[in-house]
């Protein structure tokens, strides 16, 4: 794979590494004109991947449910991503994967006449609440935007329908917020912009199990929790339990686990980041120096 070392990242894109700001994808791709696409995003820290195998199935579970195909097996895409890695140089890197539905023959709008293109890139890591902010914690509004319903679009395949939580983080900002989480027709939490939400009540956690992406990050931490010997209930989760949370966190791949100290402009217990979740957060990103959890890169 002929490529270029580049800071600020690399992409595959038609077979070939290019720096991540000369990629490109056709104007006329329904991955851009419709959103017709799956993704996964993995991460890099200290030059090893976190669970890359995990989000590859997840990947290629989407890429099944959606009828899309790639001309890539699992060991494959596992290469072309680390190689991206390789040669931008990152050691801590946000790493994503997409399949798009193409463009259809001309004049035909049959999307069976796609041809379903794949692209990559690795860029430096992305936080959604750095280190620092994670100290204090987030301030979070629970936004009364309805999430995209389940029965429409499956929110257990990664997909780019973001208008929702877009739109939240908006109604986030005008209430003194810093994000948002969305909900469901009956005043339930469900997720915010790439992060999944826990709340814990008298040492008992809580998470949704309908209406969200069932997140990489969100199932280490239910096996770390059951690990450790605190019970963890996945069922709906009013808006009003939120409220009264003795603490709450959210988990993305984009940060790990993140304190959230601040709910609708209230403090959550005593206004800073809690011992349970303070014991996973540490506990998360020992698992990163784990081999059974993690890949190494081969550094040219």
């Amino acid at each position: 794979m002929a490529g270029h070392a580049v800071a600020d990242g690399s992409a595959w894109v038609d077979g070939e590494i290019v720096p991540v700001g000369e990629a490109r994808l056709p104007l006329l791709d329904w991955g851009f004109l419709h959103s017709d696409a799956t993704y996964d995003v993995a991460h890099v820290w200290r030059g090893r991947f976190f669970r890359l195998d995990d989000h590859i199935e997840r990947f290629f579970a989407g890429m099944d449910a959606l009828r899309l195909q790639i001309p890539h097996d699992r060991g494959e895409v596992a290469d072309i991503l680390a190689e991206l890695v390789a040669q931008s140089g990152l050691r801590d890197a946000y790493v994503e994967m997409i399949c798009t539905r193409g463009q259809p023959a001309p004049g035909s709008r049959d999307p069976r006449t796609c041809r379903n293109r794949f692209y990559a890139f690795a860029v430096p890591f992305i936080w959604i609440a750095d280190p620092t902010r994670q100290e204090t914690g987030l301030d979070l509004v629970i936004s009364a935007r309805q999430r995209i319903s389940p029965a429409s679009v499956d929110p257990r395949v990664k997909n780019y329908h973001w208008l929702d939580l877009v739109m939240a983080l908006f109604d986030a900002y005008e209430r003194g917020g810093e994000t948002a989480v969305t909900v469901d027709e009956r005043d339930n939490v469900v997720e915010g912009p790439g992060f999944n939400l826990f709340a814990v009540r008298n040492g008992r956690l809580h998470t949704p199990a309908h209406g969200v992406l069932e997140g990489i990050t969100r199932r280490t931490v239910l096996e770390l929790a059951r690990a450790n010997g605190y019970p963890v209930d996945v069922e709906t989760l009013p808006a009003a339990a939120v409220r009264v949370a003795d603490e709450v966190f959210v988990t993305s791949t984009a940060g790990g686990v993140m304190p959230v100290t601040r709910v609708d402009g209230q403090p959550v217990g005593d206004g800073v980041p809690g011992p349970i979740t303070g014991e996973l957060r540490r506990a998360y990103w020992a698992l990163h120096d784990d081999p059974a959890y993690t890949r190494s890169i081969a550094y040219g």
